[in-house]
């Protein structure tokens, strides 16, 4: 199974479409909200120069940061995840 993330906000709008996306595509990811994790608030911030955009997706590797739905899907597909 891909070793799939999303470092988010639960009051980000944009965080939390992507996480129904995702759940509506049936794939399995862990949910790392960077507000209580200053750790992967860090990490976030150091993938996106500095910022800390919502939300940070990895994907097997892969970073994306505030992906559109179809970037979602062509990094799935990559990854080799059913959608």
């Amino acid at each position: 199974m891909a070793e799939i993330k999303v470092y988010g906000a639960g009051w980000c709008p944009t965080t939390t479409h992507t996480r129904e996306y995702l759940d509506e595509l049936g794939v399995d990811y862990d949910y790392v909200d960077i507000e209580a994790d200053g750790a992967a608030a860090r990490w976030v911030r150091e993938r996106n120069g500095g910022k800390e955009k919502k939300p940070t997706v990895d994907i097997m590797g892969v970073v994306l940061s505030a992906p559109s739905d179809e970037e979602l899907d062509a990094a799935l597909k990559q990854a080799g995840v059913e959608i």
